[in-house]
């Protein structure tokens, strides 16, 4: 690719001056190379060698302006804020119509968290400056600092109206508006960009994603295949059309974008995990266990994927493989609630009672609070003769679920069975008033205490009541 003039200059500024530090020969620069040569080492984060640039240029032109507000920028990038607002107090006497001070000033109020005042200073500097893009651009990003999104909106808004082409303004846009919620609103301004930049590949990919958002994924693949057809490696659009085939159940094409976003880069587990996951959908179980398999091979601590191929294997009843990778997810994340009820289900499965029991334990413990998960635990308790705990499972899970006959007649069981007959009869009550068909549970669960001339008496009393 060849360079312009103008980047060639500016190559040939930065060599010269390289050249010079090595040699220990002064040479000259004039003020504008100085400041690209100090502004340049700054952006790539070489301190050292901008503040030698700094004091070599301020030595050659002492009173140039330009280089006095290059040196106020690396003050207060070093939070040497006092000392720069002097600075820039004497530069405003010399130059009040200099945009640049304004912008400066702006800078340390927002240092200062003082947003609203370095608002103030950036409108003054649009009295000045021929540069609104960056201005508008400056003062969006003050507004986003107060958390006044409507203001932020409408400063990156007037920011691309100036320079139709600053990315990270439109990114801001789309921002502000999914941050307000006015994501139909935000489609539109999309829609009006887009008539005046039609090959501007974000924008398609922005509006992409809000059709996705709002679940129009008709309209969001549309949008995703503008976004590749103006840049044939836009990975991030691929990945995000798959997605929307998938939620398509469109699962051949969603297998083609993902297997593009691997073409473009290198493969990502996610990428692996899906188009598994799209294979598994359409019956290609061996091909779905190969990707599965590549995507842990990639990512051995991605979790997901241990827990895909467990789903797998649980699918195919196999359940001795299954719990050895599900252990492998847990040892990755050992405070998963869904491992841990996966985990207990699986024990389940393979008659391992008391395994199982600890499943459904850790489970609630990290936070499921699912009536089955509840009653999945109780009924191993009572199986392996904890009616105590059994008992004060159930107690906790009212709390949750205060009006569950299934808790209820659990309860009234257990109590039976503990020789408690007031509170047996007392939950045995709330649960023939919540759900009187459902005292099979009774039978099903109790057969001693069904069997029990009593309670069968207490039921059919029930029912005359």
């Amino acid at each position: 690719m060849q360079l312009s003039d103008e980047e060639e200059d500016y190559n040939l500024s930065l060599s010269k001056f390289e050249s010079m530090l090595k040699t220990n020969k002064v040479l000259f620069f004039d003020s504008e190379e100085f400041e690209e040569i100090i502004l340049h080492y700054l952006d790539t984060g070489k301190t050292a060698l901008a503040k030698k640039a700094l004091k070599l240029a301020l030595d050659q032109h002492p009173k140039s302006t330009g280089l006095k507000l290059v040196q106020v920028e690396m003050l207060i990038f070093e939070d040497k804020l006092d000392i720069a607002e002097k600075l820039l107090n004497e530069l405003y006497a010399i130059e009040p119509n200099n945009e640049e001070i304004y912008i400066q000033k702006a800078n340390i109020c927002s240092k200062r968290d003082l947003h609203e005042k370095a608002v103030e200073y950036l409108k003054m500097a649009l009295d000045h400056t021929d540069d609104y893009a960056d201005v508008y651009n400056l003062m969006g990003m003050e507004y986003l600092f107060m958390d006044n999104l409507e203001e932020a909106k409408n400063s990156f808004i007037l920011c691309l109206e100036e320079d139709i082409e600053d990315q990270s303004a439109l990114y801001n846009v789309v921002y502000c508006f999914e941050f307000l919620d006015q994501n139909t609103e935000a489609i539109d301004y999309l829609n009006q960009y887009i008539e005046k930049n039609p090959y501007s590949e974000i924008a398609w990919h922005q509006k992409g994603r809000l059709h996705y958002g709002l679940t129009q994924y008709e309209e969001a693949i549309r949008a995703f295949e503008y976004a590749t057809l103006i840049d044939e490696d836009f990975l991030g659009a691929y990945m995000e059309k798959a997605k929307a085939y998938e939620r398509l159940n469109q699962y051949e094409k969603a297998i083609e974008s993902y297997s593009r976003t691997i073409e473009l880069d290198d493969a990502t587990s996610y990428a692996l995990l899906r188009i598994g996951k799209c294979h598994e959908k359409l019956g290609n179980s061996a091909l779905a266990l190969q990707f599965y398999n590549e995507t842990v091979h990639e990512d051995p601590l991605l979790d997901k994927g241990w827990i895909a191929i467990t789903d797998f294997y649980v699918r195919q009843n196999n359940f001795q493989k299954a719990l050895f990778y599900v252990n492998k997810a847990l040892a990755i994340d050992n405070q998963n609630k869904l491992y841990w009820k996966r985990y207990a289900t699986i024990n389940k499965q393979m008659n391992f009672f008391e395994e199982a029991e600890f499943g459904y334990r850790k489970a609630v413990e990290f936070g499921d609070t699912e009536l089955d998960t509840w009653l999945f635990w109780v009924d191993l308790l009572q199986f392996l003769g904890e009616f105590d705990g059994a008992i004060m499972t159930l107690l906790q899970a009212t709390e949750f679920y205060p009006e569950s006959n299934e808790i209820e007649y659990r309860l009234a069981g257990l109590y039976f069975m503990i020789q408690d007959t007031a509170k047996a009869k007392f939950h045995l009550s709330n649960a023939l008033r919540l759900n009187f068909d459902n005292y099979i549970l009774l039978e099903d669960l109790y057969p001693v205490v069904w069997s029990k001339k009593s309670v069968r008496n207490y039921i059919d009393k029930h029912k005359k009541d």
